[in-house]
This record gives structure tokens, sequence and C-alpha cells, in this order.
């Protein structure tokens, strides 16, 4: 469903309505989508991604040890881009 932004404020509580029966609505602002009002799930929503981003291993950082950085530090900055 799409509505614009003008219709949206004069019938918000028969929008609600649409998006708690399960529709997904595009609210649109002179011909742009602006906002998508969807229906709550019962899963929750997490605060940041959860899954791996990019296929490349991630870094590995080692606490409590101090590093040697006598040899050079390219072995430490693998998988940083250097």
């Amino acid at each position: 469903m799409e509505t614009t932004a003008r219709d949206f404020n004069q019938n918000a509580s028969k929008i609600l309505a649409a998006a708690e029966r399960g529709e997904r609505i595009t609210v649109t602002k002179n011909g742009r989508p602006v906002a998508v009002l969807s229906p709550v799930t019962e899963e929750p929503v997490p605060d940041h991604p959860t899954d791996p981003m990019g296929d490349d291993d991630i870094p590995v950082f080692h606490s409590g040890s101090r590093i040697d950085w006598s040899q050079g530090r390219g072995s430490y900055l693998e998988g940083f881009g250097a």
C-alpha cells in the first residue's frame, strides 16, 4: 500500500489499522518515498547487525600479553587492509 504524507496525516488511524492487519505502507512526499510503515513482528529487532559482514577473516585481538614490535608490524596488521 502507498499513501501520501498528507493522506497519512488526515487518516493516520485507518492507515495504522492497515499496518496492524499486516500491510506494509510506503509514505510518499512530493512523489518520493520517505518512510515505510510495517507491522511489528514478534521477533526482536537487534539494535545493530548481528551477522558477519563480508567473507574475510576477522582480525583476532589478544588481550593481556604485550606485542613484540621489534620484528615489524606487518603480521599484526593483516586483516586491516595493510
